[in-house]
């Protein structure tokens, strides 16, 4: 106070001027000297805390009251953001028209309406125009960037220096959040992370040496399950399962898909066998340890004769009652969260039952979308955010039906999981976007547009036969 008071009145006092000289000759050694002890002390209080959450903390439901502190302090950067800023919704749509469908909110090419079907020179602008648009607003591409939130959630990718400029007190929260997140929350999940992977390693390497039997596999659900919620809780991931009376007991599940732990969230809940790319680095080892204790199935999609293999392991899985439903993810790629892209048919010709499951995040505490190069980027994102909060619904499962083709009850399963999780639905096969023009996919889209532009420039003259 003293100090205050004599800068206020423009005059130093003793007492001020011997604070400011002590103040200035400080270097950032000492600073950091005085405030060691206590972040050490911090950390080692908050690696107790979630160490705790990590192992007991959701039969105590200990995420979800921290999960709740968190919605507390974005309704506050809401009211203060809405007295700053006036949000305004923008409501996209475009009218349908007959033809095909590039995107749902992709611009269509007009019909021909060149009279008695005769060509004229315009008639290929509309879909000149239609190409030049879909450029623009390319939706598949748009499924693979980060999605941008409406509100502030005091990180990044929402214009972060303008909220800074606008609220001095969301600098305040947004400082002592940046402290918490890096200083303290990063390094104490990274430790928890390695000794949680290295349990999980471990643990279905003993369950391994187990001969198959019944109690293998009980012992093995139950390794497994607690294991994926250790792992889940040095991520802080909040997962909330609805009609759970619907989850898979065997057969095919099949979910949407946006990143790697879409599979660790789903085996906090089941214990499931996984189909997926064999990888290499740490997804490589943490998938090698998975396969000593279970059927799970890893595959090289660059290998165009493991596809004919890999079915029928499928197919003789799904139908063995005493095995672990088989998790699939027919989409093949990640995306955003925001949409469902097409479903391969694959899973889909096996006669058996299908449990369809869907699954949103939540990405106001953290985007859990996988769109860094490697996976250890991917995971240091996930270390710095607040935590990954996701609901996951189990629907009624599903057969197909005695005349429907496995790429319609591939529809279906997909529309039904799009419906459920409130995604976009998309005909586009997702890995178009990671593969070149000339393969044989991007050849059959083509074709398609050609056709149409055929059959509606000969629709007019084969009235005219007609008539």
């Amino acid at each position: 106070m003293v100090c205050v008071a004599g800068m206020m009145a423009g005059s130093p006092t003793p007492a001020s001027w011997e604070y400011l000289q002590v103040w200035k000759n400080l270097d950032s050694k000492q600073v950091w000297e005085e405030l060691r002890p206590y972040v050490i002390w911090g950390q080692v209080v908050v690696f107790v805390c979630f160490l705790l959450v990590a192992t007991v903390g959701r039969r105590l439901s200990l995420r979800r009251k921290y999960v709740e502190v968190l919605d507390r302090v974005f309704q506050f950067a809401a009211v203060e953001l809405a007295e700053e800023v006036q949000l305004e919704e923008e409501e996209e749509g475009e009218e349908e028209e007959d033809g095909v469908v590039i995107c749902p909110e992709a611009p269509r090419a007009g019909g021909v309406d060149s009279p008695s079907g005769s060509f004229r020179f315009q008639d290929p602008m509309a879909y000149m125009a239609a190409g030049m648009r879909a450029v623009v607003q390319d939706c598949v591409s748009q499924s693979f960037t980060p999605a941008e939130l409406r509100t502030w959630n005091m990180m990044s990718r929402t214009g972060r220096e303008r909220y800074l400029r606008l609220s001095p007190s969301l600098t305040v929260f947004w400082a002592l959040g940046f402290v918490v997140r890096w200083v303290f929350l990063m390094p104490v999940r990274v430790l928890l992370l390695v000794l949680s992977l290295s349990t999980l390693v471990v643990m279905c390497a003993a369950v391994g040496l187990f001969p198959t039997s019944d109690f293998k596999r009980r012992l093995n659900a139950r390794v497994v399950m607690w294991c994926f919620d250790f792992v889940a809780g040095s991520l802080s991931v909040v997962a909330r399962f609805h009609d759970t009376e619907n989850r898979p007991t065997h057969g095919i599940a099949v979910a949407n898909h946006t990143s790697p732990i879409d599979s660790m969230v789903l085996a906090t809940d089941q214990c499931y066998d996984m189909v997926g790319q064999k990888s290499r680095g740490i997804l490589g080892i943490f998938m090698m340890a998975l396969a000593k204790s279970s059927h799970h199935i890893w595959f090289d999609r660059t290998e165009a004769h493991e596809r004919a293999k890999v079915t029928k392991m499928i197919h003789d899985h799904a139908q063995d009652s005493t095995k672990p439903p088989i998790l699939i993810y027919p989409e093949g790629i990640c995306n955003n969260n925001t949409v469902v892209l097409q479903f391969k048919k694959g899973a889909f010709e096996i006669d058996t039952i299908i449990y369809p499951i869907a699954i949103r995040f939540d990405p106001r505490y953290g985007d859990a979308f996988w769109y860094q190069d490697t996976f250890v980027e991917y995971i240091f994102s996930m270390m710095t955010s607040w935590a990954i909060v996701c609901d996951v619904w189990y629907l009624p499962p599903m057969t197909r039906g005695t005349n429907e083709s496995p790429v319609a009850f591939a529809n279906r399963v997909k529309a039904l999981i799009a419906h459920r999780g409130g995604f976009v639905q998309l005909a586009w096969d997702g890995r178009l976007k990671y593969s070149k023009h000339d393969n044989e996919a991007w050849v059959k889209y083509r074709k398609r547009q050609q056709v149409e532009f055929a059959r509606r420039l000969s629709a007019g003259s084969e009235d005219d036969k007609d008539g």
